[in-house]
């Protein structure tokens, strides 16, 4: 025999979630967990704002008191080391590549994950496996037959050689984050766009381009991220051809000796990390909501 239970009874029954206990070792966890954070924190930041801090003051200043404020705020440690050191003009020239390698990359490395992620045909897998290899080829293993391939082709030390080698050093990475992107897509929308009348270019850039949107903005950062910070490649490849910037930076921290103006050297370095700071505060929420989304799928 069951019991009914009526509607003003049914309303009478509260149902409480239960929530999990927070146990010792829980707690213990937690507390190890955000003390080994704020200590890397503190690692991480103390150092940035300490030479930050230094960029304002002269070589004595610097030496007499590392910690202390500088006695005067000015910038003329920035403009020395914009114009007579020559950063200004070998930060345009990594703006420059940067840009025009990334735009490169970007467009490459989304049209051939869209290929091989929607399409199959013969050899659609051993490329994409090709291009997981390139992942894991050092880069420094490259750099002598880099420098016969593009002095062949008359692109040593020149700002478009460097162009070409870093598409090359980007774009595996590319097609493998995006691969899984363009893979998760539903097929109907592919079908529904072909019933309207859209072609395979059409609807690659104006129907699956944008659904990818955040796959494409967190690959672009990673990509701006590698590529702005660049040592290898440039001294490699670029060594007599118009400077980039970190190559200007290891060149002003050499070029005096014992005699270094730290105080410009200090500026020079704050010039070189301020954008990819920039980048990372303006696209970090995009950035940390579509990394986890990407490589789950």
């Amino acid at each position: 025999m069951t019991t009914k239970v009526s509607g003003p009874e049914m309303k009478s029954l509260h149902f409480q979630p239960r929530t999990p206990a927070t146990t010792t070792g829980d707690k213990v966890v937690g507390a190890v967990s955000h003390t080994a954070l704020t200590v890397w924190t503190l690692i991480v930041i103390l150092p940035l704002l300490w030479t930050v801090m230094s960029s304002f003051k002269t070589s004595s200043e610097i030496f007499a008191s590392p910690f202390a404020l500088p006695s005067q705020w000015n910038l003329d440690n920035y403009t020395k080391a914009w114009s007579e050191a020559g950063i200004g003009q070998a930060f345009l020239n990594s703006v420059v590549v940067v840009a025009v390698a990334l735009v490169i990359v970007m467009v490459l490395g989304a049209m051939c994950a869209y290929v091989l992620a929607r399409y199959t045909f013969p050899g659609s897998r051993a490329i994409y496996y090709l291009m997981l290899a390139g992942l894991t080829f050092p880069i420094f293993l490259a750099m002598v037959p880099l420098f016969f391939v593009l002095k062949n082709m008359g692109l040593l030390n020149t700002l478009p050689g460097l162009i070409l080698v870093y598409v090359g050093f980007a774009l595996p990475f590319t097609v493998f984050f995006l691969f899984s992107f363009f893979k998760s897509l539903p097929h109907e929308i592919t079908e529904a766009a072909a019933l309207d009348g859209a072609g395979e270019w059409r609807t690659f850039f104006q129907v699956m381009l944008p659904m990818a949107k955040p796959g494409l903005a967190s690959v672009a950062i990673f990509n701006f991220l590698g590529l702005w910070n660049q040592f290898l490649i440039p001294v490699s490849i670029n060594a007599a051809g118009p400077r980039v910037l970190s190559q200007e930076l290891a060149a002003f921290a050499g070029q005096m000796g014992y005699a270094v103006d730290f105080g410009a050297l200090f500026a020079a370095v704050t010039v070189t990390v301020v954008p990819v700071l920039i980048v990372y505060v303006i696209f970090q929420r995009q950035l940390q909501g579509s990394v986890s989304q990407g490589t789950s799928k």
